[in-house]
């Protein structure tokens, strides 16, 4: 099982500073790679917390988090040091630090903030205002304060950064359209892309090709978007009212909640068909992969169920329903997203590319394993030798 997501096409990380290329390294995997079995955090919009769901044990741990009023998206930044939640009805934006489950001062952003989403360096922050300001707030997370603030669609919801952290995608429920923003100016890119009836969720596959838009309007459709050209390349049906989607770390699979229906469709990135569809609790609404690609946990938010499911991905099935939420939605990357490292998993520049890559981008492989959540440089190794076989 591939446990990390691959860069695709795209063989090498951007390096921070010139450094000289470091030379061929044998890996050798001295110590188990780090467990990647990660927290879950599920934001109750009528009780105004946050609960947090161990992955390794399926269970709640510790109790809820108080953040602001009507919590509703989340995201987890990559190393895993940040926990962003929109608040809709304070207008803010909550910080959790989970070494402590603390919450931070919050951050003021635009009305009726929803969706949430982090660069993956971490360094900024995207939140659709959906209350009529029709506008993204861009968060420096290192002051966190709002840096700028961006003109977009009618009633922006979802937003989803691309893996090189290039662009951002957000969903115009008002206009059915998606808008591209670029992050280096964050000013929006092009013409909105016209899609189905109501925009909710966006998700961007691991290699960077394809954005997939659930269309909550109509008969319920996905729209796959080429990042390429930033146009439709096909729809997809799916149940009635789909709303959330999330890609697993090895792009294979899309699962995409059908809040209508109670099912969770799976779609298969190869071929862009629904190949099985999943039975799970009252009105689905968010959905997230564990960075390791074997479990989906799905916020089912109505009464009478208010729980998460536990999908298997090796097989498609539910393995556990876990109880205790209030109106559970979870909207967004609500579990910490898969690490990633340079090259084509399975293909020889793979362990050779991701050292050099690395070495390069956080200036030597000590503060690579540092910043990238590993004890050690052993560690970084067998994560590294683990991706690469694929």
């Amino acid at each position: 099982m591939q446990c990390w997501q691959s860069a695709g096409a795209r063989l090498g990380i951007t390096t921070r500073r010139s450094v000289v290329a470091m030379t061929t390294l044998a890996l050798v995997c001295l110590a188990a790679p780090a467990t990647l079995a990660q927290n879950a955090y599920i934001t109750n919009e009528f009780d105004d917390t946050v609960s947090v769901i161990s992955t390794a044990t399926n269970a709640v741990t510790g109790t809820p988090i108080t953040v602001g009023g009507h919590p509703y998206g989340v995201a987890v930044t990559r190393d895993g040091s940040k926990v962003y939640v929109t608040n809709i009805n304070t207008n803010t934006v909550s910080v959790i630090s989970p070494a402590t489950n603390a919450v931070s001062f919050p951050i003021t952003v635009g009305t009726e903030p929803v969706g949430v989403a982090v660069t993956p360096d971490g360094n900024k922050v995207y939140v659709t205002n959906y209350g009529g300001d029709n506008t993204v707030s861009v968060i420096s997370a290192a002051t966190e304060t709002v840096i700028a603030t961006i003109p977009l669609g009618k009633l922006p919801l979802g937003v989803a950064v691309t893996p090189d952290g290039g662009k951002v995608y957000v969903t115009n429920e008002g206009d059915n359209t998606v808008s591209v923003i670029s992050t280096a100016t964050d000013k929006v890119i092009g013409k909105p892309i016209t899609v189905g009836s109501l925009p909710w969720g966006v998700a961007v596959t691991p290699d960077g090709r394809k954005v997939y838009v659930t269309n909550y309007g109509g008969d319920g459709t996905v729209s796959v978007i080429s990042t390429a050209t930033d146009k439709v390349i096909t729809t997809i049906p799916v149940g009635s009212q789909p709303r959330g989607v999330a890609v697993t770390p090895d792009g294979r699979k899309v699962y995409v909640t059908n809040t209508d229906t109670n099912t969770v469709s799976v779609i298969s990135t190869a071929t862009d068909v629904v190949i099985t569809t999943i039975p799970v609790g009252a009105f689905p609404y968010g959905v997230a992969v564990t960075p390791d690609g074997s479990k989906v946990y799905v916020a089912n938010t109505n009464i009478p169920s208010q729980t998460v499911s536990v999908i298997d991905t090796a097989t498609d099935a539910v393995i556990a329903t876990i109880p205790g939420f209030g109106f559970p939605i979870a909207f967004g990357v609500f579990i910490q997203p898969a690490k990633e490292f340079a090259g084509t998993p399975g293909q020889a520049n793979c362990h050779g590319q991701s050292v050099r890559a690395l070495g390069q981008q956080f200036d030597g492989l000590k503060a690579a394993a540092m910043a990238l959540g590993y004890g050690s440089v052993s560690e970084l190794q067998g994560a590294i030798v683990m991706f690469c076989e694929g």
